[in-house]
């Protein structure tokens, strides 16, 4: 029995569509605030840069772009959460910011390998590099005044919004904001009488930024090829599982990422002889009180088992008759003095099959001594059967 909860009518609620409108608009105007301030120090640090002769504050601006370019990202991301999946892309449309985020990290790789050869090249010629002017001190020091005010109003955006894209996009901006650091450190250095402290400067920048691009793309290439969580998210996912009421044992739970959420299916075993109605409140129960215990996951599929089906997943078992060729011999076994069956209920266990027969009524001796001889028999030669029995219903 699979279920994929997310489909299901007692699923969770779903967000209400104003909340989600509402979230959506929250986290772009933050983006919005974060992309208008990165433009305007991208082009304060370069303009500023090429007058002053510092290469640091260059290199600076390039992270700022790469902060922008993630601001962006964060804006697309932010509009379009709110929008439902569609028939082509039934699990949403994620996966495009992942390959954005690839394509990012390798443009950052490729600019930080740059700037480390340009700042060496400056390191060895030291008697060529023009004399600063102290107004890349100024912009240096404004610059990372900026970032960790963006950080601070960003935090609090995330948190206000419960939004963790905007938490990694504030945390971001705070990394950034110990590169500026080093930028005005250098700067100042220099200013003091050291000049080879802006080239190194600009060198570390250059090593930051080819650092977050080999992590940034990393991590992406992970996702896409559906890498799973940490043990230690995994050991917490199977013991919220693991603890519902109604599940006996856990196997085969297998999950990946899509962009900043989390897809994870799981076969969950319960009491063999449940009605399917139970196996369904069961299943529904799981995909609850992961929904609540782990926000981060957005979706569910669990796969229902009466037994340990690990084993019979790799070797499967024999073939057994279906349903219709099973009610034919029930019966038969049954004979044409019984009344027609309320129900019959078939378990499909260990290979084999236990068959459960419900009547209206108590039957008469000579026809349960019939029943008992063709019973016997059939279990003899078919031996797929590993019991039949039968019940009758009483008024109370």
């Amino acid at each position: 029995m699979q279920l994929r909860r997310a489909s299901s009518p007692r699923s969770t609620p779903a967000p209400r569509p104003e909340d989600e409108a509402a979230r959506s608009r929250g986290i772009a105007r933050t983006a919005l605030v974060a992309i208008v301030t990165n433009t305007l120090l991208t082009v304060a640090q370069v303009v500023v840069g090429l007058f002053a002769n510092a290469f640091s504050l260059v290199a600076d601006a390039a992270h700022t772009l790469s902060d922008l370019i993630t601001d962006l990202m964060v804006l697309l991301a932010g509009r379009r959460s709110a929008h439902p999946a569609d028939q082509d892309h039934p699990y949403g449309h994620a996966r495009i910011e992942t390959v954005t985020t690839l394509v990012l990290g390798s443009v950052l790789t490729a600019v930080g390998i740059g700037f480390l050869w340009s700042s060496g090249v400056r390191l060895q010629d030291m008697g060529r590099v023009p004399e600063l002017h102290p107004a890349a001190l100024a912009m240096a020091v404004l610059t990372l005044i900026a970032k960790e005010g963006l950080f601070r109003f960003s935090l609090a955006a995330a948190r206000r919004l419960r939004a963790p894209v905007l938490e990694a996009n504030a945390w971001h901006a705070r990394s950034d904001a110990a590169s500026s650091l080093v930028v005005a450190a250098g700067i100042g250095g220099s200013l003091a009488g050291y000049p080879f402290l802006e080239p190194l400067a600009a060198a570390v920048v250059g090593f930051l930024i080819m650092r977050m691009g080999i992590k940034l793309a990393w991590n992406s290439v992970r996702e896409l090829i559906d890498t799973g969580l940490p043990d230690e998210e995994l050991k917490r996912l199977r013991r919220t599982i693991a603890d519902t009421p109604g599940v006996i044992g856990l196997h085969e739970m297998r999950t990946r990422r899509m962009a900043g959420r989390v897809l994870c299916d799981a076969h969950v075993q319960v009491d063999p002889r449940i009605t399917v109605s139970e196996g369904h409140r069961v299943s529904d129960a799981v995909y609850l009180r992961v929904r609540s215990a782990h926000p981060e996951v957005q979706d569910v599929l669990v796969h229902i088992d009466p037994e340990d089906d690990g084993e019979l997943q790799a070797v499967p078992p024999g073939p057994l008759p279906e349903r219709a060729e099973i009610a034919a011999q029930m019966r038969a076994l049954l004979g044409p003095a019984a009344p027609a069956p309320r129900r019959i209920q078939m378990h499909y266990l260990g290979g084999r099959i236990e068959v459960e027969i419900v009547l209206p009524a108590p039957l008469d001796v000579d026809t349960l001594e019939g029943i008992r001889a063709r019973r016997l028999a059939l279990l003899e030669h078919q031996p797929h059967y590993r019991n039949i029995r039968i019940f009758f219903e009483h008024a109370l």
